[in-house]
């Protein structure tokens, strides 16, 4: 995020694309609503009438796949009715011309066709967006969880400087995580192309840095994502897997293919707090703590470090992550010799430079802090690019509308797109243990629009069969106007009913995620 939660509330409009807010991050909603409370604009763009739709000033219901085309075509209205903020764009960016000659032929009227959308629905969220002071946008997975993904994003940074919405307050590009501490994973270098604090491995400076401070030699390629350590697997290539905390044989896409390549691996070891359908399959299970029986920090979607203490002692043979990396460290000849999670965060400190001022002590006395944070005076920085960006200039993109990689047609009829609810989370391995919760949503529920229901003869609670290109299920399902008619919607909470062996596992070239939010389906009532 580029901003902060609590700047949510004065806003003076905000543009929610691809993220079921209310569900996915109910206490970033309440804020939202509490800004829509003091007069905020609000628009929400997804393929579903979420609840967060109801209280929009503009609701730019769009086809699954089309998320570019919505975006630009936005962009073509502010800049032909010359919304845009002129000053912004000639002192702090570059690249305007290019990409407002590639937006010209996304009219509201052309954009229509392909979305879906009402081109006066586009028009007037293009302008109560580009009409406000401040500005920001929130999303989530529906809109990285495509084959173009990346270029939506860029896509967004564009409109974002097209209207100067970035370097101010209540304002930006913000997506959301989903867990609480990826953020924190991720600076941490928990990606296959970086070290801490996204230094490139493939750049010489970076890679004599790590390998001075570990007295390793390091290797300069980038590493393998998931759905490549999955390819790699089934090639031959990737013998061994090391699974910490993910359960890729229920989230990941097209889990047959998973699963294929889970048993061919020559040694598979899990280390996560329950038996999960991955840990199954695992030659060795290690038990890891969890976040209540160890100490560390998390670092939160708005890019705030915040200091957690151990509150009760791990059950059995359970050990924090730390203690089991570090003894097999020393197993296999590294002589690691940290005494806890502040002896790590200290050596985190000196290599990563966003987290330089950070320390235990000051976590403890000031509460959180939000990097960047360079050294130890500095109050930490609640919004990013202030005075400039990191490049400089902003750099306006060109990015054109791509189909999603799978479209619908005589066999496969519907689209399935896949996210989340209020009660579970995740692939439910925590959830799913709760009773109050299971009580609540024991079972998945697709959602089926009402006239797709009407026409196969399908009522509320029925059971039908989905079946896509890569494999079929059975769910029970819910009849429902959230939906638009072609559009299925599933959850991928529950194993009895493993929504990803479906879901398409081609990749977006450039982040290499899986397209999970568009395959094509067909439905077959199976019993009432």
């Amino acid at each position: 995020m580029t901003n902060s939660v609590g700047e949510i509330e004065d806003a003076a409009a905000m543009l929610v694309i691809g993220s079921n807010t209310t569900e996915a991050h109910p206490v970033l909603a309440y804020r939202m609503r509490m800004a829509k409370k003091k007069g905020a604009a609000l628009i929400v763009a997804d393929p579903r009438r979420i609840e967060l739709a109801e209280e929009a000033d503009v609701f730019l219901q769009l086809r699954p796949g089309t998320n570019e085309a919505l975006l630009n075509g936005l962009i073509n209205v502010i800049i032909a009715e010359e919304l845009m903020d002129r000053e912004f764009i000639a002192a702090r960016t570059e690249g305007y011309e290019e990409m407002a000659a590639a937006v010209a032929r996304y009219t509201p009227e052309y954009v229509a066709e392909i979305t879906g959308v009402a081109a006066g629905d586009i028009r007037k969220a293009a302008r109560l967006y580009a009409g406000a002071e401040r500005a920001g946008i929130y999303y989530t997975m529906g809109i990285t969880q495509h084959t173009s993904g990346t270029n939506t994003v860029l896509t967004i940074a564009n409109l974002a400087m097209l209207t100067g919405n970035l370097g101010k307050p209540s304002s930006g590009v913000n997506p959301l995580r989903g867990q609480n501490n990826v953020q924190g994973a991720c600076d941490m270098g928990a990606l296959p192309v970086v070290y801490t604090a996204y230094q490139r491995v493939d750049v010489e400076e970076n890679r004599n840095k790590f390998s001075r401070a570990w007295g390793v030699e390091l290797n300069p390629q980038p590493g393998l994502t998931v759905t490549e350590m999955m390819e790699g697997a089934l090639e031959g290539k990737v013998r061994f897997l090391y699974i910490m905390g993910e359960n890729p044989a229920l989230t990941d896409a097209n889990l047959h293919h998973v699963e294929e390549a889970l048993e061919k691996v020559e040694f598979l070891v899990v280390q996560d707090i329950f038996l999960t359908e991955t840990a199954a399959k695992a030659h060795v299970v290690l038990p890891a703590a969890a976040f209540a029986e160890k100490g560390g920090t998390f670092t939160n979607t708005e890019r705030r470090v915040q200091l957690f203490k151990q509150a009760v002692t791990p059950p059995g043979k359970a050990k924090a992550d730390w203690q089991i990396l570090q003894e097999l460290a020393r197993r296999v000849g590294f002589n690691w010799q940290y005494n806890g999670p502040a002896d790590i965060f200290a050596e985190i400190t000196t290599l990563t430079p966003s987290y330089a001022g950070i320390s235990y002590e000051r976590l403890e006395q000031e509460g959180g802090l939000q990097w960047p944070c360079p050294s130890p005076d500095h109050p930490g920085t609640p919004y990013l690019h202030g005075d400039k960006f990191t490049r400089g200039k902003g750099m306006f993109s060109v990015v054109e509308y791509t189909p999603a990689a799978e479209m619908t047609d005589g066999d496969y009829p519907l689209i399935l797109t896949t996210g989340r609810n209020l009660y579970h989370y995740h692939s439910g391995s925590m959830t799913h243990r709760s009773k109050g919760i299971e009580a609540y949503r024991p079972e998945e529920l697709a959602q089926v629009n009402v006239d797709d229901a009407a026409r196969m003869g399908i009522c509320d609670g029925d059971l039908v069969k989905l079946s896509s290109r890569r494999g079929e299920l059975e769910t029970r399902v819910e009849v429902t106007d959230v939906v638009p008619p072609g559009v299925v919607f599933m959850t991928f909470h529950f194993p009895a009913a493993p929504v990803n062996i479906l879901t398409n596992d081609k990749l977006d070239p450039v982040a290499k995620i899986p397209e999970l939010k568009v395959c094509a389906v067909k439905m077959e009532k199976v019993a009432s």
